[in-house]
């Protein structure tokens, strides 16, 4: 059976599961169950539980928000909360997208998981996919790859800008140390442009971390692991 179709059957019986992909609808109310943060505490320490939960109150707290207002409430929790660390120091390999779950277990992440992060705790709070990407670029002030969560007001809206680097979310046109390189959500996969749409050249079931991260985040839901 593929993985979305066993997630949905499974999603019946589990009340409260994250709404993982944009397919799904956003959930009535978004719970952790008392035991579910027992088994993460037990698991991951008693750190890793408090942060769980303050991610759900987050996602309880801001659901009637005004849009602008939620953007800035996820992008501020996770800057404050989470330490950047890299890959290789905190997972042992060059590059690994981690779920929201484990990003909240490890306290730690990279630019690719405050992103991923915030895009689904953005989507769990209603705001439609389609008005935000991920979008690789490259960090000109470091010379280095990075990655943001960039967010469109509507079609043709310069989009705004949620980062690691920075605590204030910005216009895309005032990021003038970003070059922006491709972007992705869960419906597609667009070489970027920040003052555009950019090209569509394909799904982003091509990203195979990305399809890799989907699956795992299942697992992080039912099981606290």
């Amino acid at each position: 059976m593929h993985w979305l179709d066993a997630f949905l059957k499974r999603r019946r019986l589990i009340i409260g599961l994250f709404g993982l992909l944009s397919a799904f609808s956003v959930s009535a109310a978004f719970v952790i169950s008392l035991e579910l943060l027992a088994e993460i505490e037990r698991k991951h320490g008693k750190e890793a539980s408090v942060r769980v939960e303050y991610w759900q109150k987050l996602m309880q707290n801001a659901k009637s928000l005004p849009e602008a207002e939620k953007l800035k409430r996820v992008n501020d929790f996770f800057n404050q909360q989470i330490n950047f660390v890299d890959d290789i120091y905190l997972w042992g390999v060059n590059d690994y997208w981690a779920t929201p779950m484990e990003f909240l277990f490890e306290g730690a992440g990279d630019c690719e998981d405050f992103s991923i992060a915030k895009y689904f705790t953005l989507i769990e709070l209603g705001v439609e996919e389609k008005k935000m990407r991920i979008t690789y670029v490259k960090a000109l002030e470091l010379n280095q790859a990075h990655m943001v969560l960039t967010y469109y007001s509507n079609p043709r809206a310069v989009p705004i800008v949620l980062d690691n680097l920075i605590p204030d979310i910005k216009l895309a046109t005032e990021r003038i140390d970003l070059l922006p390189v491709y972007s992705f959500n869960g419906s597609g996969l667009w070489l970027a442009k920040f003052k555009g749409r950019g090209k569509r050249v394909g799904g982003s079931g091509r990203l195979s971390l990305w399809t890799e991260l989907k699956q795992r985040m299942l697992k992080n839901f039912i099981t606290g692991e």
